[in-house]
């Protein structure tokens, strides 16, 4: 089975297409979600991971297709993760987008010539950023500093009362929180683990056992990333849902409420791992 993954000039056309039927924007899941499903790729496919990982390299292309849809003008996106497809993009053919790319690409070049700029983007994407180096640094933290950073993370989110267990043998169990929305409140148990790799379906399963009797709101974090089987597992019909947040949507947390990630508005954001802030879990 084949496990060729197209260029992220390749997809920038399905990312446009994403972005229209998801009725003119989406986030970056959304329209992930979207390519997944309507070009087809295969479960082979999606474990091919980018350069070892710990995202896969579908995912990491995405990524560089929407930066460029943005580079040539054919999407924008919000502060806040949200892609919306321009009037440009919206007429754009795939040879078109191909051919936009090109003149970009030689301005680009251009550019540099003139400036004599070091980092400007080339024609192939830098392939380290701040998740990786963020991912590193949450993989080098101790299990204990790991919950305690999570603990953290929900009482920023606006979870009340967040308690980590600090114990084996609670059943997969690391901690629980209450958590407020409007005019009511709930438990939320949740898991964190320290992955690299893929998270499968039985970590789901077990952790739902861990519940049984005690709750139904679950919250299963990783700095990894979780299969199809397992987020088809977390929403099966009859069973209590449990959230996922992988290994990139952390990253974006952590950014979002400035948890050992600062980010510098310049002409474009300008974001950097903070060392020392890890240093105390």
């Amino acid at each position: 089975m084949s496990t060729h993954i197209p260029t992220h000039i390749d997809l920038m056309f399905p990312v446009l297409q994403a972005l229209q039927a998801l009725g003119g924007s989406g986030t970056n899941t959304e329209i992930d979600d979207w390519v997944v499903k309507h070009e087809r790729f295969t479960e082979a496919q999606l474990q091919v991971l980018h350069n070892g990982g710990p995202k896969t390299k579908l995912t990491y292309r995405l990524h560089w297709a929407r930066s460029y849809c943005k580079a040539i003008g054919a999407a924008d996106n919000s502060g806040r993760g949200v892609w919306a497809i321009t009037s440009l993009g919206t007429n754009l053919s795939s040879e078109e987008c191909h051919s936009l790319v090109r003149d970009w690409q030689r301005q680009q070049a251009a550019r540099r010539r003139t400036h004599q700029a070091q980092n400007d983007e080339s024609t192939e994407p830098d392939e380290s950023d701040w998740k990786d180096q963020l991912l590193h640094r949450l993989w080098n933290l101790t299990p204990g500093g790991f919950e305690r950073l999570t603990q953290r993370l929900l009482r920023e989110a606006g979870f009340v009362n967040v308690n980590v267990s600090g114990r084996s043998g609670d059943g997969g169990i690391d901690g629980v929180g209450v958590y407020r929305l409007s005019l009511v409140s709930f438990p939320v148990f949740f898991q964190c683990k320290r992955y690299k790799d893929s998270v499968g379906s039985s970590v789901v399963r077990d952790f739902r056992g861990a519940m049984a009797g005690r709750g139904e709101k679950g919250l299963l974090i990783t700095t990894g990333r979780f299969t199809a089987d397992t987020i088809a597992e977390s929403t099966r019909d009859s069973a209590p849902p449990v959230e996922l947040i992988d290994g990139d949507r952390l990253c974006e947390l952590l950014q979002q409420y400035e948890l050992g990630v600062t980010v510098t508005q310049r002409i474009e954001l300008d974001i950097t791992v903070d060392e020392t802030f890890f240093q105390s879990f």
